[in-house]
């Protein structure tokens, strides 16, 4: 196939999830990507017990191989172990045709919250039946930093959901361990070209892993044979271990995205070149754009962008930030939208556009009250869909001064956390509410996560689907924030029942 490809390889206990959204990532970005199940994993975790290293080698080399005679590039991307298992497949294979991608590999267990006792575990390898009985168990933090997320993952293990082994036997380590010894083998007999990304906050394996891994395949500091240096690294400064949906996974797409050659609108995973759209039909759709935008409408424009669409304000004030998602357009709704003091922000003049790959750059003016602020709108598209669009003021200083007020911070906000922990609680009820409680409940969170209720009422036959319709759109107006709080409030007064 002329298409680029990526191996993906997830790490132990895990799948393809361990990934997080890289997937769609890539495949948006005009790759083709490839997995596969480690021998041992999707079932349980006693599974794990007789399998080998050299078993999940052999593994990926046979779906390398395949990957291998179907394309001419193949990019290499593994995380954790899978990072072990690409390392070690690249060095053996010799691939030169594609890129080494490893994300927080664990050449050494010395993470903040590894146990000082881990070492015991080589006394315990050979005593027999030891090591196939003696469960390692996952604990907190989970690998994650991000608050939210890490409560979603306890309470996913609490219920017992089958995304992630929840412990490993100790034999499974212990052929994680002579992994790690292979790999740090003959490193510098890697050919092609290396990307390493580690967190330095990492709770299972410390920056010494990838300084190791960078040392070595460059030669320990010695430059490749064409006098440049075939691996570097991407420190995060804001995740733990799991990289792919911590804090800073937009970091990792996109310095992956780009270290493959994904262009400019890569921090969304998406080409600029688009050979399914013609000139006409992106001028069509920019202008479409340039229509919402006339009229403030955003949440149209949002309806005419892939499910992820973001808007990019730059500055420093209250408007700043990416705003990504139904989140994203809520956001942004909150200092576009008219108010009894001031008038809807919206985008005039707009100039003469230029056309190039996917992308259409036009001169335009933000209108808002006193304020004309001239500048450039850059609108990213693929496919019919809008993916990105930039706003680039030719003076950022005035829109700060107009609009006033701090950046939104990255991640949600407090009241965010607690409305997705609640949602978390839900899910954990022993008693079942009432249809009424259930309807208010669904209401609620739909009013708090999306906002008004949109789309078509469900016909007579879906008695359920109908309800559920008219329960939100009885809230039509509510702001999220209020919808919010009631939301946590309900599920708090839930819980306390259930525990009486």
């Amino acid at each position: 196939m002329a298409e680029p490809a990526v191996f993906l390889i997830h790490g132990l206990g895990g799948t393809q999830y361990d990934l997080g959204s890289m997937h769609k990532r890539l495949k948006n970005a005009g790759f083709v990507t490839y997995s596969l199940m480690l021998p041992g994993h999707g079932t349980t975790p006693q599974d794990l017990v007789g399998v080998t290293a050299e078993d999940w080698i052999e593994a990926v080399r046979q779906k390398y191989l395949e990957v291998m005679s179907l394309h001419e590039e193949v990019h290499v991307m593994g995380m954790c172990m899978g990072a072990l298992l690409a390392i070690e497949t690249v060095k053996r294979e010799r691939h030169t045709k594609g890129k080494l991608i490893a994300l927080v590999p664990p050449l050494f267990y010395d993470g903040w919250a590894t146990p000082w006792y881990a070492f015991v575990r080589y006394f315990l390898y050979p005593i027999p039946g030891v090591a196939a009985r003696w469960k390692i168990e996952e604990g907190d933090p989970y690998g994650i930093k991000n608050e939210q997320l890490r409560a979603i993952v306890k309470a996913k293990f609490e219920r017992g959901d089958n995304f992630h082994y929840n412990w490993f036997p100790l034999e499974c380590v212990r052929q994680v361990d002579r992994l790690r010894a292979m790999v740090r083998k003959d490193l510098h007999k890697i050919e092609a070209s290396t990307l390493v990304i580690h967190a330095r906050e990492d709770d299972l394996t410390s920056l010494n892993s990838a300084n190791y891994v960078i040392r070595h395949i460059n030669g320990v500091g010695r430059a490749s044979k064409k006098g440049q240096t075939k691996a570097r690294m991407v420190v995060l400064e804001d995740s733990y271990h799991m990289v792919c949906v911590d804090n800073d996974k937009e970091v990792v797409a996109k310095n992956v995205l780009e270290f493959i050659g994904a262009n400019a609108a890569g921090s969304l995973g998406v080409p600029t070149a688009d050979a399914g759209m013609t000139l006409q039909q992106m001028q069509e759709l920019s202008a479409q754009a340039c229509r919402d935008l006339e009229t403030g409408d955003f949440a149209a424009l949002y309806a005419r962008g892939i499910p992820d669409f973001a808007w990019y304000q730059p500055g420093h004030n209250r408007t700043t930030g990416c705003h990504a998602g139904n989140k994203g357009l809520a956001r942004l709704q909150q200092w576009t939208a008219a108010s009894d003091t001031a008038p809807a922000v919206k985008f005039t003049t707009f100039g003469n556009a230029s056309l190039n790959s996917g992308m259409v750059v036009t001169p335009a003016v933000l209108s808002h009250g006193a304020l004309q602020s001239p500048g450039v709108l850059a609108l990213s598209m693929r496919k019919g869909k809008l993916l990105e669009a930039r706003w680039f003021p030719d003076d950022v200083d005035a829109e700060d001064t107009h609009f006033g007020g701090e950046p939104v911070q990255d991640g949600p906000s407090p009241a965010e956390k607690a409305f997705e922990q609640a949602s978390v609680t839900s899910k954990t009820l022993q008693k079942a509410p009432d249809n009424d409680t259930l309807l208010a409940l669904y209401s609620l969170y739909k009013q708090g996560s999306v906002g008004d209720c949109s789309g078509a009422r469900p016909g007579v036959m879906d008695i359920v689907g109908r309800a559920k319709f008219d329960a939100w759109m009885a809230r039509k107006g509510q702001a999220r924030d209020t919808a919010m709080s009631e939301y946590v409030e309900l599920v708090t007064q839930l819980k306390a029942a259930d525990s009486a």
